[in-house]
């Protein structure tokens, strides 16, 4: 019986891992806990064009990766789709109720079960700037997947997640621009679609200071122009949509 003891330990040995090999012993490590056999780690990427471009640890069956990959089917398989309209863990079985169904989608699932495949969980991971991804756990044909399997795994996937792209991307965090509070003030207004000077009312700054904190902000993400500092700060994660939406 999966125990919240048990999933914070492995969250915490998750903050530790030194390799990817450890990683791999940990999501072991929660299939023997909740009862499942299969877990998968990915970014939802086409791994034949571009294998560099995701991470993806994983114990599925190597015939089914291959067909999945030939496929072409990281963008469009049924569980990754879900999984990129929800913050939080889900059961597949309860996955139409939020994402449509496609006519191909069967035929996917049902080449799942001949490979062994039933039903699963999986739990999202999202971050600005980087593919959709997602930690996953599966049962074996005719082993429904229980809800107390979902919260266990949604207190250790994103710990997962982290720690393998921090491992394989060991330079990431010290390479993503920051923008300062002012600079990301002054951007959001100026994407908003207020002018400099409008911008120094509300703030309460000269016109020429709103124009330096663009200036520098532009610096930070490398951009030409407004439209790209916006762009690519929106990836970077140093503002969002809903910042823009209540403006």
């Amino acid at each position: 019986m999966p125990t919240l003891d048990a999933a914070q330990r492995i969250a915490v040995q998750l903050t530790k891992v030194a390799t990817i090999a450890d990683i791999d012993d940990a999501l072991r490590e929660v299939c023997r806990t909740i009862g499942c056999s299969f877990f998968a780690l990915s970014h939802h990427v086409d791994f034949l064009a571009a294998p560099k471009r995701g991470i993806r640890i994983h114990n599925y069956p190597e015939e089914w990766a291959l067909w999945f990959d030939e496929r072409r089917l990281g963008l469009s398989d049924p569980v990754h789709r879900a999984s990129q309209r929800r913050l939080s863990g889900f059961l597949w079985h309860d996955r139409s109720a939020f994402t449509p169904e496609r006519p191909q989608d069967a035929d996917i699932l049902a080449q799942a079960r001949s490979h062994g495949i039933g039903d699963g969980l999986t739990v999202p991971t999202h971050l600005p700037g980087e593919a959709h991804g997602s930690v996953s756990f599966a049962w074996g044909i005719g082993e429904p997947a229980p809800p107390e399997a979902l919260y266990f795994a949604q207190m250790i996937g994103s710990h997962a997640f982290e720690a393998a792209r921090l491992l394989a991307n060991p330079e990431i965090m010290p390479r993503r621009p920051r923008l300062t509070d002012r600079q990301r003030e002054c951007l959001i207004w100026s994407a908003s679609g207020k002018s400099d000077w409008s911008i120094s009312q509300i703030l309460g700054l000269s016109r020429d200071t709103v124009k330096e904190h663009l200036r520098n902000a532009r610096a930070k993400y490398d951009a030409t122009d407004r439209t790209t500092l916006t762009t690519r700060a929106l990836f970077g994660g140093d503002i969002s949509f809903g910042d823009l939406a209540g403006r």
